[in-house]
């Protein structure tokens, strides 16, 4: 396997099966923050400290598989490209945090559903995703995963405070249960902005499509737990379930009632949408990632037929700065990023016919 093997496909082979309320919830994903014993964590470690658990995280894993995780593929950040990486990052492989710290890198499952940031704030930020709303599946899983890496490795734990990390935030469980969600109609009533306070008052966080920091792309937000210290993983997961589930039902009832009350304007909006998709010959990022927005939902509620939600998943990503600069196999400029961004997007599109 090589890195052309995660470059080529925007669209990772497990975001291809259908999740529970994926009309809604695009994945959830578990992240473990875990760090060697007597190891100075990557914030404050000598290059020569993260070189040794560098190098055992490639020595040890390296094509090995774990029950379905199959043949992990060591990546070291230092061999890629900044539009490599970049890439890397579009697909939620690594974060955007990853690239700052020495001998950073990561091992990546064949299928993408797992990856383990090396050397990142913590020694280890294992990820895996799962499609739709799979909270609980994907802590079961997390756990085996993270019981298989822990038989070669001593983590920095206390029995008063759980598991160190280098962020006080992070202590305790050293977990973040996310979801990812599609809310456009929470966003054309206006009632998404009201909610996120009471939220955050629960010990959640409301981010964008790339995690903190980020902003919202296509109505596209990350819902995650703050607290992880003083609960245990399940009740930190039911807790987050129990809010996605009350965001998966207002959002049904929100498109219930643009449909109802918005009528022919909510059609002439997805397909407007659609048409620019289709016929733009400029189109930038916003713009672009709004009108995919629209679509799916168009395609979501029955409006537009005989066209794949696999498309315009895939089309989020790889309308991204990364990807666009990896198939047109040259730096672009932001104007030429534009251009080369409409006609991609109609050639997929065409695909469809």
């Amino acid at each position: 396997m090589t890195m052309e093997h995660f470059l080529n496909e925007a669209i990772s082979p497990w975001m291809r099966e259908e999740g529970a309320d994926n009309d809604i919830v695009l994945s959830s994903r578990i992240r473990l923050a875990r760090n060697f014993a007597n190891v100075t964590y990557p914030v404050l470690g000598k290059e020569s400290e993260l070189k040794k658990v560098h190098d055992f995280m490639k020595e040890t894993y390296d094509k090995t598989s774990f029950q379905d995780y199959k043949n992990f593929h060591f990546i070291n950040l230092k061999d890629l490209s900044e539009i490599q990486t970049q890439i890397l990052v579009e697909k939620h492989l690594i974060s955007p945090n990853l690239v700052r710290f020495p001998e950073a890198a990561v091992l990546i499952s064949e299928n993408e559903q797992v990856s383990i940031m090396v050397n990142e704030e913590d020694h280890l930020r294992i990820q895996l995703y799962l499609p739709g709303m799979k909270l609980a599946d994907g802590l079961e899983e997390a756990f085996a995963l993270d019981d298989w890496i822990e038989e070669r490795i001593d983590y920095a734990f206390d029995e008063k405070f759980g598991y160190l990390t280098s962020c006080p935030t992070n202590v305790g469980t050293g977990m973040r249960a996310s979801v990812m969600m599609h809310l456009p109609a929470l966003v054309i009533t206006k009632q998404l902005n009201r909610m996120i306070p009471a939220i955050n008052q629960l010990g959640l966080v409301v981010r964008g499509i790339y995690g903190e920091g980020s902003e919202s792309l296509g109505n596209i937000f990350q819902i995650s737990n703050q607290i992880t210290l003083g609960k245990s993983e399940k009740d930190i997961v039911l807790d987050l379930a129990s809010v996605v589930n009350q965001l998966i039902e207002q959002e049904r009832l929100a498109r219930n009632y643009i449909t109802e009350q918005l009528g022919v304007s909510l059609e002439d909006r997805v397909f407007r949408s659609y048409g620019i998709l289709k016929n733009a010959r400029i189109i930038e990022s916003k713009e672009a990632s709004k009108c995919i927005s629209n679509v799916r939902l168009g395609i979501d509620l029955g409006i537009i037929k005989n066209t794949s939600k696999n498309i315009l998943n895939e089309l989020m990503i790889l309308t991204q700065p990364g990807f666009l600069q990896h198939y047109a196999k040259r730096r672009l400029t932001p104007r030429e990023r534009d251009v080369f961004r409409a006609s991609l997007i109609r050639e997929r599109l065409e695909m469809e016919k």
